[in-house]
């Protein structure tokens, strides 16, 4: 869970890495995420090297069709980073999914700090669009899927090539912070796709936006959060630029076509009964081309809560401060917001599912998870939904 989490002796983190984030992890934002990832360093150099690892087994049902058990090793991921010089930073996550058929670089970068409210970032960089996509790790949730609109509205652990500024400054209980960058876009594949929907997430897919623009035009991303440590944190983002190749050579294909997603994140612990609640809501408008059907929307929003309730907090099996905890989350997405030209009548393409969740902590790096989920999605033309439910239970834990 994301603000309990506590680092122990025997992962440490570079002290160097942490030089402007209070002890206290009460005291940091979501943005933090990639500094207060929990490593070891190697001997007397400045490399850290740690990394996490999700495993688990599903039996889910749709309409009455099931594919049986399934064991699914879902993510490895590596860390590694160094305390270059001083006040000079790499970070990097490298992840393989799925047993490794999948391997990418989600973050690589050098930040250069000149002043705490001014520091450079360059590099491979994850858009700070919501807070999920900086916060993701697997250990630091209590469930074993990644939420629906984080994943398959937003393209989740969205990340380009950029660069750009961030900083932050506390006084007292407050604590503001931002981030601003510069990097790789979207391109065509967002409406030009196999799920034959608007799916901002089918830019992931295309290795090239590391390389060049479809457009020629950036992607800004910028993010401004706010947290008081007895109230919690809120965090207002935005993501936007031409995703479309409207020239070759100089010779105009099609007007500029723009993609941008509006977000709002928030996270608090109740006091005295510790709940911890954190949820994230986007709102996302493409100009899509009038030629195409109305199956790809133009607009599309959706979002998660997640309520986490600890209910034994003690010494369980010899592990000191272990933790029981009830959750549950619920989540929607609306994949084509608007109505039919022709009948008026609603469009469909949407998703709503509830997931109540056990979860136990022996230790805070490493969670151990049952999660039932019940799902409702209603196709376009808004038939009776296909219902989904079954069971998950999974480990993930850091090292």
């Amino acid at each position: 869970m994301p603000f309990l989490f506590h680092i122990n002796a025997k992962a440490q983190i570079d002290p160097s890495l942490l030089k402007r984030i209070p002890k206290d992890t009460l005291k940091t934002l979501n943005m933090d995420a990639v500094y207060t990832r929990p490593a070891l360093n190697i001997n007397k150099t400045p490399i850290a090297i740690g990394g996490y690892l999700e495993a688990n087994w599903q039996h889910l049902t749709t309409d009455g069709i099931s594919e049986g058990h399934q064991f699914q090793a879902r993510r490895l991921s590596v860390f590694m980073s160094s305390a270059i010089s001083k006040r000079v930073k790499f970070l990097s996550e490298i992840e393989f999914e799925d047993g490794g058929k999948e391997i990418a670089v989600e973050f690589a970068s050098v930040d250069v700090e000149f002043h705490p409210l001014v520091n450079f970032r360059a590099g491979i960089i994850l858009n700070p669009i919501g807070s999920f996509n900086q916060n993701h790790d697997g250990p630091k949730w209590e469930f074993t899927d990644r939420p629906i609109s984080a994943t398959q509205m937003l393209p989740g652990t969205f990340s380009n090539a950029g660069a750009g500024l961030f900083g932050k400054k506390y006084h007292k209980d407050w604590m503001v912070g931002y981030e601003a960058y510069l990097s790789g876009s979207f391109d065509n594949s967002i409406i030009e796709n196999t799920e034959n929907k608007t799916f901002l997430p089918a830019a992931k897919e295309n290795p090239e936006r590391f390389e060049e623009i479809n457009s020629g035009e950036p992607l800004f991303t910028g993010k401004l959060a706010v947290r008081n440590t007895k109230i919690g944190e809120l965090g207002i983002s935005y993501m936007g630029g031409i995703y479309n190749k409207f020239q070759e050579d100089g010779i105009i294909l099609d007007k500029k076509r723009r993609v941008s997603v509006f977000a709002l994140d928030f996270n608090t612990t109740l006091p005295k009964i510790k709940t911890f609640i954190t949820t994230e809501f986007a709102w996302i408008k493409v100009d899509v081309p009038s030629t195409y059907t109305q199956q790809f929307g133009n607009k599309q929003y959706g979002g998660f809560i997640d309520i986490v309730q600890p209910v034994v907090r003690q010494t369980i099996l010899g592990w000191d401060n272990a933790v029981l905890n009830v959750a549950c989350r619920l989540e929607y997405v609306d994949w084509n917001v608007g109505k039919f030209a022709e009948t008026g009548g609603n469009i469909g393409e949407d998703i709503w599912s509830i997931m109540p969740a056990i979860s136990f902590r022996p230790t805070a790096q490493t969670v151990f998870r049952l999660n039932y989920r019940f799902q409702k999605q209603r196709d376009i033309f808004g038939n009776p939904p296909a219902i989904t439910d079954g069971f998950n239970l999974g480990i993930s834990t850091y090292f």
